[in-house]
């Protein structure tokens, strides 16, 4: 799929490097998001948008509701300018952000904070005003499990209902805190493209195997915990996690973008909606162009899937020696032969929020034309790491 062409004119006369989104495939994406959800509200991922106002807009959609965080400074800041239902999707061992959310009355309210060990009970207790104690959320290893393979990420150690009834009982016997929701992140599911059989199969396995052990969690930590909050999936597996009738929201925001990732998706195919736009300020050879600056390489095992992809004109690739640079990155093909200098090179990052750490704002199109320039969050000042 290449870049509309309405687009690329829409930002002809602006200086490159600059960061594009297409509305309408943003909103188509925010759409489909909502229709693979099956009417469960969708908490939005901010690390995949990094973006305020384009946080809001989804926001304002039908279907959406809440922001998922993953910074507790930044939740604090989305908080003072006006978001009211924030979820910390990481752990925090920040004592002074902890503080301040503690102290305040509007932030103890808006914020729950992500824990999976005594550690970070400890930490948030500390901090906490006992008459008004520290909302928090459980997670819950989501991974599959068969003999000793661990088919996920690593994040929670809590992965039994016992294990998840042991640490609710904790927390119900600490004072300041108060244990609200459950999160179940299933990586294995929602950030693998269907790249062979091999993966579809443990892809049905874990959506199989997950769907009896989130209702045996929920059940063994109702008895510790009033739980307002349950929360599961991501972008590349609403579909199947949305089925869950224990869940009461999923997650989801690189969708919105449509990166290069989702591409091998079978299910669902989100429209590009997020492109960063780079100059041609080399030609070293006749059948290669050279652009300024790169993209940033997305997490995960490295390799080529990891990369800003060039996406327009198309027939053109990165070389296998240099790849997207830090300054500059190198393309060849036929279609390097027809750029000239000071001619724009599109591409499409391989995850979401990259596109919007490399810049201060992004353009956005709509109907042909630029309708606003928004900052990013490093645009307001905002990095959160």
């Amino acid at each position: 799929m290449s870049v509309p062409e309405s687009v690329v004119r829409a930002v002809a006369h602006l200086a490159a490097p600059c960061g594009v989104v297409d509305l309408a495939a943003f909103r188509a994406n925010a759409q489909d998001l909502v229709r693979r959800a099956g009417g469960l509200p969708i908490r939005v991922a901010s690390k995949s948008v990094r973006c305020r106002p384009l946080l809001e807009q989804v926001l304002e959609r039908p279907g959406f509701a809440g922001v998922m965080a993953y910074s507790l400074r930044e939740a604090i800041w989305l908080v003072r300018h006006g978001q009211t239902e924030v979820l910390l999707a990481y752990p925090s061992v920040d004592r002074a952000a902890m503080a301040e959310l503690a102290a305040e009355p509007v932030l103890t309210s808006a914020i729950t904070v992500m824990v999976d060990h005594p550690g970070h009970v400890a930490v948030l207790a500390s901090a906490a005003d006992r008459a008004r104690p520290v909302r928090v959320c459980l997670e819950v290893d989501a991974s599959l499990r068969i003999g000793p393979a661990h088919l996920g990420v690593r994040r929670s150690p809590v992965h039994t209902p016992d294990q998840a009834a042991r640490a609710a009982r904790r927390i119900a016997e600490v004072p300041g805190v108060r244990l609200v929701g459950l999160m179940f992140y299933d990586a294995q599911i929602a950030g693998l493209p269907d790249s062979s059989p091999a993966v579809r199969l443990v892809k049905r396995l874990s959506a199989r195997e997950l769907l009896a052990r989130r209702g045996a969690v929920v059940r063994a930590v109702r008895p510790y915990a009033d739980l307002e909050i349950v929360n599961g999936g991501g972008t590349g597996s609403l579909h199947v996690t949305g089925r869950d009738p224990h869940l009461t929201e999923l997650a989801a925001g690189s969708g919105l973008y449509g990166p290069t990732l989702f591409d091998g998706y079978r299910d669902f195919s989100p429209e590009h909606a997020a492109y960063l736009v780079l100059p041609v300020v080399r030609r070293p050879a006749p059948d290669v162009a050279t652009c300024f600056s790169g993209g940033y390489i997305a997490s995960g095992p490295p390799g080529w899937s990891r990369v800003p992809q060039p996406c327009h004109p198309e027939g053109l690739r990165l070389l296998r020696n240099e790849g997207a640079g830090e300054v500059q990155t190198p393309l060849s093909g036929e279609a390097a032969r027809h750029l000239f200098i000071g001619d724009p090179v599109w591409f499409r990052h391989a995850k979401a929020g990259e596109l919007c750490e490399r810049l201060d704002e992004v353009h956005l199109v709509h109907d042909g034309e630029v309708v606003a320039t928004v900052p990013t969050y490093r645009g307001e000042g905002m990095n959160f790491g």
